[in-house]
Parts: C-alpha cells; structure tokens; sequence
C-alpha cells in the first residue's frame, strides 16, 4: 500500500476516501483506502516506442498483419443500421439487413432474439423501416411477425409503405404496442395474444367454465330495515364506519345514456343539481366527521380511464375537490386498453381507416385490484390504520345506505370480502352470488343469470333457479358493490399482483364460430376477486342482502 498506486482511483471509480480528498472527487465510503493516491501515481504511459497507428492501417491490416480486401457493399452489413443511427437512409451502400437489427437489440430484451431466418421474413415496409425504432420496440416488431403459424401478426405492418411522411405513424404504432406490451402483467403482448388463443378455442368449442361445480346457497345475512337483527348488525357497523377507505370505480362516459360527459358528472337530482362525485365526497367528510378518530381523514381512490380521466380531475379541481383535502384523494388511471382481436387466432384488428393504428378495447374494471398494487394505495392505507375498503360504483346514490350493515356483517362473520346483495327473483337479469364446490375446492362467487339456471338444473334442481317461500331466488342478486377486509385484501394483493382472471365472449356471424360480428378482447371483473382466493380464504366470502329500493338505484338506459 505505501508505494502501490490505487487502480480504481486512477479511473476515479475509488469508493473510499483518503485523508485529503479531492473536492473534485466524492466518495461514498467512510473507510480509508490503504493505497497511494497520489496524482504523480496516476495515469502513467506505459514506455515503449510503439508506434500508434493511422485509423486506415488499423482498418487495411487484419490480426497477422496483412491487409485486408476491400468491403464489399453487397455482403457486407452496415453496422450504423444495425445500431438504429445510420443516417444515409436508402442511399447507404452497405446492406441493412434486419437479423442484425435483432441481434443488436437482444441485450434490452428480456426474451431471445429471433433467428435470422425469421427476421428475413419481415413485410417489406416494416423491413425498410426498423432504424426508426428503439431496439426494444425492434425485438417486438420481429416477435409479433415470427408468432407461429396463423398467430403471428404480420399483417400489422403488410401494408406499410417505404414513404418517409408516414415515419410518424409508424413510430406512434410500434410505441402504442410497446405500451402494451409493458403493461399487461402476465407475459406482455405476446402473453396477451397466448391466453386469448386458448380462450377463443374454449368458447370456439362451447366449454362451460363452470363444469364440473355444485352450486349451493352461500353464507350471508338478508335483512329487513327495523328488525332486531338489523338495528344489531348496523349498530356493530358504525364502530368500524371511521376506519374505511373508499374506491370509486368510475372509467366509463355516459355515451350510452345519451350523456357525453364522465357519469360522475350526473346529477343525483334536480332540485340541487347535486353530482354523483359531490355526493360521495360530502357523504365521506360526513362519516369522517362523525366516526373517524380526531384528525384521521377518510382517503377515496378513485379509478378512471383514457376517457375520464382529464375530465376528472378538471372537475375535481374547478370544485375545490367539494370540500376534500387534496391529499385525501389518489387518482389510479387504467391503461389505453388491450388490443381488440378480429378471429380466432387472435389476430389484432388494425383501425378500418388507418393502417397505421389498431382498435383497442377497455381490459374491464377488475383493473381496479392490480392498480390498487401497483401504485401502492391499499399498502399505504393499511398504514393509515384503515381496516377496510369499500368499493361502489359511479352512479349508485343509495350506495351507503348498507355501508354500517354489512361491516356489522364482515365483523361478525370475520369475512375478507363481502358483497352487498339485493333479493332476485328467479331467473332475473342480474349476477347470482353462489358458493361453488369441486371436490376440496370452494369459491363464492357471482354467476351471471344465464349460467345459473342451466347449472342448477344439470346438477341439483331439476326446476333451475326457482323462487324459495320468501317470493325470491334464494341465490342473491350482485350489484357490484363490495367490502373487504383491509390486512387480508393487502396480502393477497401481495401475492397475485390484483391480477384478475380473463374472459372472452365473441359474437359469432356463422354457426361454425369462425367469424366475428365484430372485434373482441379479453376482459376481467372486480368480482371475480373470489378466484384467487386459497385454502381457508375461500371460506370467509359471504353477503349482505337489503331490498333494492334501499341501497340499488344506478343510471341505467330504461
């Protein structure tokens, strides 16, 4: 050490300090390095009089020191193309060939690059147009044309031209598919494109998800407003009222109500004028100020969509969020959507006025989970010491009503998710929620209408989903509205990533189901959070059931 010259400083890459240090020179390291750091030490040349040679020697000599043969144009690759920064475009003399482009951008992606000869097999004007893209948006390109057989996608890019004024839209594609590609969770696109062969095939081939399942009426408590046992539950409930955090779902316009602004945005009634998102606030502050602890504030999450999103904010903002901290309110924005898919090989439906754009579909609200992960919300409100979430929906004003009800319910009940219900009378067009058994294995879950009856009926009543002696189903109806309890919901959401479980349903033109009416895509429910449950999760799902005209009255077209 006393003589020995530090190697690491002489490259300024040293981590610890001497006793002098350098102001020039930071150090992160509290220790003494035991070698000089003396600038005298520092970058000696080694002696020798070799002499350097000319860039042109270096380029005519191989490694045994004779010269080498001119390049010739028609073999040999340009190496600027394969790096994405040649500049003379067509007029380059030197092949710009794109397994190298590949090859180049195989160390920024996280699966192996394609051989070269798939990636000769690339359209004409995606080939002449791979120096636009970044050498990951590269590697995409080329995994989405060399799919096998029917299920590559190819014809995203067949009709492209070699034009530079379409440059733009080329970049704006391959950076739209990027996006999805980063942000779907299981597998990227080319996960996306695998999981909906296999559920195409499925429907393609009429398989019941539900095969195999006994249903059975699941546990829960239906109430009547007054009872003792109501006045009992509700009672329990308000003690837990001041430790909620709330969940708007709220992605969709009011396109179909003839509405073209955020459903939010609706009035709950015309004598006020009051909105839905007033509404909600106000009724929040006013839990807040009667049950929450002296100087804990009740957060709302709200989830919007591409579509709602500015709209949102802008109207929360112009009201001085009515009345709410700023701060009490995280915005979780769902992504563009997923790629919308026109035939049974998941082919991606490119828009039909634009070559250079593809038709996206909203994922559906089950979203919600995973973006409650991944920005982190449910983690940072369990630190609040919330204890629980409550999820409603964007126009329901009677959504409260049943809030100290069915915490009562989950209190008592020690339940992780509960779903507030309605009465149903058989066969009515609204989701069941039933408790479904397959050997060991449990899950209480909603079943859409149109799968109950069948089910019932092929397995243990032959009459399908009839009314019991109360004048109802005794399979209670889902209006999406759910309570979970917070310290759980937080450790399955560690465990899943709030990654929900997709569906697809297509509208066949043909009775072979080979042709759709038009593009479909996969999609997930908030409700479905039942099938990721494990082990003895599954057994603490149940309800909370009060006459609809008490907590169900959402903007529907009549």
């Amino acid at each position: 050490p006393p003589t020995s010259s530090c190697t690491f400083r002489r490259h300024f890459r040293c981590l610890y300090a001497t006793t002098k240090p350098r102001r020039s020179q930071p150090y992160t390291n509290n220790q003494y390095c035991t070698n000089n750091h003396h600038a005298a030490n520092m970058g000696k040349k080694k002696s020798g009089n070799r002499k350097k040679k000319s860039g042109q020697a270096r380029r005519n000599n191989n490694n045994s020191g004779t010269k080498s043969p001119p390049l010739d144009p028609s073999t040999t690759v340009c190496k600027f193309y394969a790096e994405g920064r040649c500049k003379n475009g067509d007029e380059c003399k030197f092949l710009h060939t794109d397994a190298k482009v590949a090859a180049a951008s195989a160390a920024t992606c996280t699966t192996a690059p394609p051989s070269s000869e798939a990636t000769t097999a690339l359209p004409a004007g995606l080939a002449s147009s791979m120096s636009l893209f970044t050498p990951a948006q590269q590697t995409l390109a080329t995994q989405l044309c060399t799919l096998p057989g029917t299920t590559n996608q190819s014809h995203l890019f067949s009709k492209w031209t070699t034009d530079a004024k379409d440059n733009d839209k080329k970049k704006a594609l391959m950076s739209k598919l990027e996006l999805v590609d980063q942000s779907y969770p299981d597998g990227g696109l080319a996960g996306y494109l695998t999981n909906a062969i296999a559920l195409l095939e499925k429907s393609r081939r009429g398989e019941n998800p539900l095969e195999g399942w006994i249903p059975s009426v699941p546990k829960g408590e239906a109430f009547e407003v007054g009872t003792d046992a109501f006045l009992r539950s509700e009672e329990l409930g308000l003690k837990e009222v001041g430790k909620c955090g709330f969940i708007l779902v709220a992605g969709g316009l009011g396109e179909r109500l003839g509405y073209g602004d955020i459903k939010i945005g609706l009035p709950t009634e015309l004598a006020t004028g009051t909105t839905y998102i007033q509404f909600y606030i106000e009724t929040i502050l006013a839990f807040q100020s009667r049950y929450a602890e002296p100087g804990k504030k009740l957060p709302l999450c709200i989830m919007t969509s591409g579509d709602t999103n500015a709209k949102t904010v802008a109207l929360l903002s112009a009201n001085n969020y009515f009345g709410m901290d700023k701060d009490q309110i995280t915005i979780v924005q769902q992504g563009q959507g997923v790629p919308a898919l026109y035939d049974n090989d998941a082919h991606i439906a490119l828009d039909t006025e634009d070559p250079y754009d593809i038709q996206m579909k909203p994922h559906g609200h089950g979203d919600i989970h995973a973006l409650l992960h991944s920005n982190g919300v449910a983690k940072a409100w369990q630190a609040q010491g919330m204890k629980w979430t409550v999820f409603f929906q964007d126009t329901n004003g009677l959504a409260f009503h049943t809030l100290a009800l069915s915490l009562g319910v989950s209190s008592k009940m020690g339940l992780i998710m509960n779903s507030i219900t309605c009465p149903r009378k058989a066969k009515q067009a609204i989701g069941a929620i039933t408790k479904l058994t397959k050997g060991d294995q449990q899950k209480t879950m909603n079943v859409e209408y149109n799968q109950l009856d069948p089910l019932l009926r092929a397995t243990v009543s032959p009459e399908g989903d009839v009314n019991d002696e109360s004048g109802f189903s005794p399979y209670p109806g889902n209006i999406n509205q759910l309570v979970f309890n917070l310290d759980s919901y937080v450790s399955i959401l560690e465990r899943t990533k709030g990654v929900m479980p997709e569906f697809v349903n297509p509208k066949y033109a043909d009775a072979e189901k080979t042709i759709f009416k038009k593009p479909t895509r996969l999609e997930c429910m908030m409700q479905d959070f039942p099938t990721v449950l494990q082990g003895a999760e599954t057994e603490k799902v149940g309800f909370t059931s009060l006459a609809s005209e008490l907590c169900f009255s959402p903007v529907k077209n009549a």
